[in-house]
């Protein structure tokens, strides 16, 4: 029975529960909501809005991170999963909310053995041997050794009394979802208002044992051939949804860089076959491991990876990683339009938006790497610089694109922990370009070449045609056209408007009319016509969303000719 099929903890201890922690959170959250007021009006009630500094949302990004550990597991996810969503929070927020660790002090063996007992019988009739003492522990379980059969297997083990604890802040959550999205900027309303359910639905799979043994089968199934790759197989028999058994694969820890190198393992290619593995996983096959931080990746002597824990795993289907596939061929071909495109096909963009504003955003980040070979950019300065801009503007990771962004900067960690060098653009245009292993990144590959030779065309004849403009100009040669474009129907509006208003206009003399030489019946009909029309007229004008006129936006190439010509006076 998977989660969202299997009932959840429900009844009176449950709301009670919930009523409790309401509370307690509430209160934990007092200071940073009377800090959010502050900020709008400096007295609370009274004055002007003050500014946030960088420094302001660091303190209070420390504060919040101290509060989701003192309100325990749930919160703790919560927070790691707001780490990942710089659409949601400030990046003051989310650097300092990813140091979360999913570590709490071990459950006492008197808890974890009857639970476990529940589960699978009595412990030394299932086993041949069981470590009492955990060789890992986290927020919703733990982890311990031992033999079966002959071989040493690791169990993990939910906590007791877990999912209920769980679901009782799941609530409180939901509460308090509708006071956030209603007091929060529009760009931020419009991921609130699915994050909470989004988040209901990861930490409950996280839950479900049954579901990390099904994915652990996947994905090792999708690495049965390949050597390089140790994912532990599950024991079917002594696993449930509360617990599962699987063999235990033993290697060094990946960020142990001194160990690495002591059993002689080449970092280099280490770093090449992760990143290779990982854009399988995500490009390829659709399911992958969505928490590779070091405690989760180890190393054999011959150069295996070893992944463990598949609590969190992510998904994304062939139409959502194709467009992931267009983002990065956009990014490279330097193509602004297609960027948005993307964005907005894989449902990371309010399709809403403004795109002139949005264009000038995604321009900025971009600039950032004109001039430059792409592949020589790091994933991290590149992620960093789209986070920045994904808090100001209307725009919303889905859960699946979040864990993408979450694996591609933690692996940027790991990999740049084991070699300084590592280039991760480099590396995913040789997986799809060079490589040349699906149909998709051949034609990749070909628009990639077909976009740097159109820009060394640009380069090329860009030089003389510019000269030749500026010669016109110098001999008085040079015209300007312009168009006035009605792009959305303002001309077209004022004429229904005008038309309206000689209909109003001529009405009421009318109605004066007929009622004097007809009588009350048709002055009456004629009046209630002449209000029709003198109502559609009003709402002509209040209407918000109609097309008006474009607020002027200024442009860097503006900016800077105001500047020019500021210096000149």
């Amino acid at each position: 029975m998977s989660e969202s099929q299997r009932p959840r903890p429900s009844g009176l201890g449950i709301r009670v529960r919930a009523l409790w922690r309401a509370f307690v959170v509430a209160w934990q959250f007092v200071p940073l909501a009377v800090a959010w007021l502050r900020d709008r009006r400096r007295f609370l009630v009274v004055g002007r809005s003050r500014t946030v500094t960088s420094a302001d949302r660091r303190r209070r990004a420390e504060f919040l991170k101290d509060t989701f550990v003192e309100l325990g597991p749930a919160f703790i996810k919560l927070g790691q999963m707001l780490s990942t969503r710089p659409d949601a929070l400030p990046i003051e927020y989310t650097e300092i909310l990813s140091e979360l660790q999913d570590k709490v002090p071990p459950e006492d063996w008197s808890e974890i053995e009857p639970a476990l007992e529940a589960e699978l019988g009595p412990i030394d009739e299932q086993f041949d041997e069981f470590d009492r003492d955990p060789i890992s522990g986290a927020s919703l379980g733990q982890v311990y050794t031992a033999e079966l059969d002959g071989q040493r297997v690791a169990v993990k083990v939910l906590r007791p009394n877990i999912r209920t604890r769980v679901e009782s802040d799941l609530r409180v959550l939901e509460t308090l979802t509708p006071i956030l999205v209603r007091g929060a900027e529009p760009a931020q309303a419009f991921t609130l208002e699915n994050l909470t359910e989004e988040f209901a639905a990861t930490i409950r799979r996280e839950m479900d044992y049954a579901h990390e043994a099904r994915m652990l089968d996947t994905i090792g199934g999708n690495f049965a051939d390949d050597d390089r790759i140790a994912v532990p197989e599950v024991v079917g028999s002594h696993s449930t949804d509360r617990v599962v058994t699987m063999s235990y694969v033993d290697g060094v820890k990946i960020d142990d860089v001194e160990r690495l190198d002591e059993i002689g393992v080449d970092r280099s290619a280490l770093v090449q076959r992760l990143e290779e593995v990982y854009m399988q996983m995500i490009v390829e096959d659709g399911v992958f491991h969505a928490d590779p931080h070091p405690g989760n990746l180890a190393v054999q002597p011959d150069g295996t990876i070893v992944f463990y824990d598949f609590g969190m795993t992510g998904y994304l289907g062939p139409r959502t990683r194709e467009q992931l596939l267009e983002f990065y061929v956009a990014l490279a071909a330097d193509d602004v339009n297609r960027v948005m495109d993307a964005f907005v096909a894989m449902g990371a963009l309010d399709p809403a938006a403004d795109r002139e504003v949005m264009r000038e955003a995604f321009e900025i980040v971009i600039d950032q790497f004109r001039g430059e070979d792409i592949s020589d950019l790091r994933i991290e300065q590149l992620v960093g610089e789209f986070e920045s801009q994904l808090y100001a503007f209307p725009m919303r990771l889905p859960q699946d694109l979040a864990l993408v962004v979450r694996v591609s900067t933690v692996l940027e960690g790991v990999c740049r922990t084991l070699d300084p060098e590592f280039d991760f653009i480099e590396i995913i245009t040789e997986y799809v370009t060079d490589q040349q292993r699906s149909e998709a990144g051949k034609a990749i590959g070909a628009e990639v070449r077909d976009a740097v030779a159109s820009s060394g065309r640009s380069l090329v004849t860009g030089g003389p045609r510019a000269e030749d403009a500026l010669d016109r100009a110098d001999r008085g040669d040079l015209h300007l056209r312009t168009v006035l474009a009605d792009s959305d129907g303002l001309l077209g509006l004022m004429a229904r408007r005008l038309l309206l208003g000689l209909a109003v206009a001529v009405g009421v003399p009318l109605v004066a009319f007929l009622y004097l030489a007809g009588g009350l019946q048709p002055a009456a009909v004629a009046a209630g016509a002449t209000t029709v029309v003198a109502g559609v007229l009003v709402w002509s004008f209040r209407r918000q969303r109609g097309p008006q006129f474009g607020t002027p936006q200024f442009t860097r190439h503006e900016l800077r000719q105001r500047r020019d010509d500021s210096s000149d006076q």
